[in-house]
């Protein structure tokens, strides 16, 4: 413990060597703003350029007519990549990060172009800024920390000054779940089988850190109840390396364990609460994860599996059959339509006959069956656009529309022609 306190001290990330940042505006392809009023961007890391070659950016979609407009916000000269994106609470910026060299930019909104860079320790696969709309938290597992045996930690940056505000040693930190209400963070560090739960709001003025006490099985990530008060980890087990996939109910009055974990023999990397229905996807080991008896047949050899947990009797009802791969990606959509997406899934495509790639769409209405659209590659981000039957998917670096009356890509107006490699899409007004 009393290493673990010498490792929460808040630190200049600078003379530490963790982050450095400068302040960069970038110029506005066409020399101007697009104008739009709903607007998603789309990250790409080979966007052409008009003079030939590519360069990293942000594709700028009309949200209301699925159109592709002819701005975008370059990031050539700030950052060599672009990969996932954060909103702001306020929607006012745009967090860029960069996979190629760990960059992190930040783009105002109403600019359309790149306010302030950054350059992180290592990589991160979660980051989101929190209720302030102005510190951004980063879980980074790589990051040496001083007096810390493992690497691993937290960072608090200042979005608007790229000031470093706090570094917060935790081995293994590489998931970042806030609360509801921004007041708790669970910090998941599946190295270590370990949750650890973060308060804002003691790290300048005590200790914010509280181990999470039970046995974990490679977590990977959680889902809060509405309210706060219970906190669903997800334990991956065997797709990670474990040994048994489970949901373990938190009990975040106690910071404990309650109970016994709910058994999910479907795997459990992703989830989603409606209401007291918690959906987990996952792939589980063979031989359960066989695809024999699946309405449509399927050529796949192997099949994930979609598991219903019913939070108020703590059970998980009989696993859907879903296409397989490691789940990362889950939005509900309109007309409930249930979207879950996975990367290094089994791709089907035969002439003439069956085209199955990482997306899954189940009708949690009706409980229909699922729908396998024909599109081959990795699914890399869901993002159902608020107040329309459509959801934007990036899948194999494409972007697809999906209409969410029909599961179906859209066909008016045409699907967007995005040149280059969709990674990421958020939208970006309310």
């Amino acid at each position: 413990m009393k290493r673990t306190l010498s490792a929460l001290s808040v630190f200049v990330f600078l003379g530490l060597g963790l982050v450095s940042c400068s302040r960069y505006k970038a110029p506005q392809t066409g020399g101007t703003r697009s104008g739009l009023k709903f607007r998603a961007f789309v990250s790409n890391p080979t966007q052409p350029a008009r003079t030939g070659g590519g360069f990293p950016g942000l594709n700028i979609m009309d949200a209301s007519k699925d159109a592709l407009s002819f701005y975008t916000v370059s990031l050539s000269t700030s950052e060599p990549d672009a990969g996932m994106m954060v909103e702001s609470p306020k929607r006012d910026r745009t967090l860029v990060f960069s996979p190629s060299n760990n960059g992190l930019a930040i783009v105002s909104n109403a600019q359309e172009s790149v306010a302030l860079t950054m350059t992180l320790p290592g990589a991160t696969e979660s980051m989101f800024v929190w209720t302030d709309n102005t510190t951004a938290f980063i879980a980074v597992p790589s990051v040496p920390i001083a007096g810390q045996a493992s690497p691993g930690g937290v960072g608090g940056v200042n979005i608007s000054s790229g000031a470093i505000t706090a570094t917060l040693g935790i081995p293994g930190a590489r998931f970042l779940v806030p609360s509801p209400d921004g007041s708790k963070i669970l910090v998941i560090s599946d190295s270590a089988n370990a949750v650890t739960l973060l308060d804002p709001s003691l790290i300048t003025t005590g200790n914010p850190l509280t181990p999470i006490s039970g046995t974990f099985d490679k977590p990977v990530g959680a889902v809060f109840s509405a309210d706060g008060s219970k906190a669903y980890v997800l334990n991956c087990g065997p797709e990670c390396g474990g040994i048994a996939a489970s949901v373990a109910v938190v009990d975040m009055n106690t910071s404990a364990i309650q109970g016994t974990a709910i058994s999910v023999p479907g795997g459990a990397t992703v989830a989603l609460l409606q209401g007291t229905s918690l959906f987990v996807a996952g792939t589980p080991s063979a031989p359960a994860n066989d695809c024999s008896g699946v309405t449509p047949a399927t050529a796949a050899t192997s099949c994930g599996r979609l598991t219903v947990v019913d939070t108020v009797a703590l059970t998980p009802a009989t696993p859907v059959t879903i296409s397989d791969g490691y789940h990362d990606q889950m939005q509900m959509g309109a007309n409930s339509q249930l979207f879950v997406g996975s990367r290094n899934c089994t791709n089907i495509n035969i002439s003439g006959g069956e085209v199955r790639g990482c997306l899954s769409i189940l009708n949690t209405g009706t409980g229909g069956g699922v729908t396998a659209p024909p599109d081959n590659g990795n699914v890399t981000a869901i993002e159902p656009i608020p107040n329309r039957n459509v959801v934007y998917v990036c899948e194999g670096g494409a972007l697809r529309i999906y209409d969410t009356t029909t599961d179906k890509l859209q066909t008016t107006p045409e699907q967007p022609n995005v040149v280059g490699q969709a990674i990421d899409v958020k939208v970006v007004d309310f």
